[in-house]
């Protein structure tokens, strides 16, 4: 499993955190109903930080392996400026969008859970996993959340660059 000391971590050199969706910002269920349409829960308090994040100058970008109406929704709720779907290879998209913003990865902290995360993982400054990921991310990320993902991962990252940035 990566690093557990954030104290070896610059948190206040993030100038965009990125992630994925299914089973960061939610606990990775998927539920699908009889007429094909599908529903994800989303965290309040992971939302919440995110939208502090926002207003204290941190970009938020989302990467996701599949599309999803929900994932579309839930981001034009908390207006989150860089949303990509349907990318299977996370660190190819990454590092596009660091390119794009003019961003080094000593800027940047990716949160992730499954195979396709593990090289945004590593190609971030901070490479984040929760808990319950695959095993190649854990073994990639410099941090693990405490809580797990849908639950508060997502705050308790938000809260350490918060944090930083304030001091």
């Amino acid at each position: 499993m990566g690093a557990q000391n954030t104290d070896s971590l610059d948190w206040s050199a993030i100038e965009l955190l990125a992630m994925d969706v299914d089973g960061v910002l939610t606990d990775g269920s998927l539920y699908v109903s009889s007429d094909g349409s599908e529903t994800k829960r989303f965290s309040i308090i992971d939302g919440l930080g995110l939208v502090m994040l926002k207003e204290s100058g941190v970009k938020v970008a989302w990467i996701s392996g599949r599309s999803s109406g929900a994932t579309s929704r839930r981001a034009e709720e908390l207006k989150i400026e860089y949303v990509i779907q349907g990318r299977k290879d996370k660190a190819a998209a990454l590092a596009s969008l660091m390119k794009e913003i003019g961003l080094a990865p000593e800027q940047v902290a990716y949160i992730g859970d499954d195979i396709i995360d593990t090289g945004a993982i590593e190609l971030a400054g901070i490479g984040i996993a929760v808990p319950e990921a695959q095993d190649a991310p854990l073994s990639a990320a410099n941090y693990v959340t405490g809580r797990t993902g849908g639950n508060g991962a997502v705050r308790e990252v938000c809260n350490y660059i918060l944090a930083a940035r304030s001091q």
